[in-house]
């Protein structure tokens, strides 16, 4: 995983009118917390932020008054409608220790057939990595599963240094059987009782 680097001011003005002002100036206002310290409050440029955050659990080298902090995004609150990023929860992280994170998780192959679906019971998968060797993603395959088979946490090969946050027996994937969709057409109930 590629280290972000990303400039940070401290804030001193808080409140709803101070993060409107924030915003107009495309910052995003966020705080940076963790290891018992005092929370700092930072604004972060928002478009450098948007991007370092297209990686998920990103790794970002934060420098705030010419000191620099290792942080990972905890909690990113955007807009419902417009998508722009509200407020950004960082946790400060050392190199060697091990943070609880959620992996998106990818698919590869195709089912058996016979109209099979496959139903994504979680779409992260929560694991324990190092926080300077976070994997991007898993990747399971699904080729040629068919109806009834299900994918359990255990069962999902992870990288050397990633233990699952989860239970083993959790289930992550389930392949169902696709429904026959109920027709209103009247002629057609005759048809099948004749």
């Amino acid at each position: 995983m590629a280290e972000v680097k990303l400039a940070a001011e401290l804030r001193t003005e808080f409140g709803k009118g101070a993060a409107r002002r924030m915003r107009r100036e495309h910052k995003v206002p966020g705080v940076v917390y963790g290891h018992g310290a005092e929370p700092k409050h930072v604004a972060v440029d928002g478009h450098a932020l948007m991007m370092a955050l297209k990686t998920p659990n990103a790794l970002i080298d934060l420098t705030m008054d010419d000191a620099s902090e290792l942080v990972i995004p905890k909690a990113v609150q955007r807009d419902p409608l417009k998508g722009f990023l509200i407020h950004v929860d960082l946790l400060a992280v050392a190199k060697g220790e091990r943070v609880t994170v959620e992996l998106p998780i990818h698919t590869e192959g195709a089912l058996a057939p016979g109209g099979n679906i496959l139903e994504h019971i979680l779409n992260a998968l929560p694991v324990e990595a190092e926080a300077t060797h976070i994997p991007e993603s898993v990747t399971v395959s699904v080729q040629d599963l068919d109806t009834g088979h299900t994918v359990r946490a255990a069962d999902i090969a992870l990288p050397p240094g990633v233990s699952l946050a989860i239970d083993g027996e959790a289930a992550v994937l389930q392949i169902v059987a696709a429904q026959a969709e109920a027709t209103d057409d009247p002629d057609a109930d005759d048809a099948a009782e004749a």
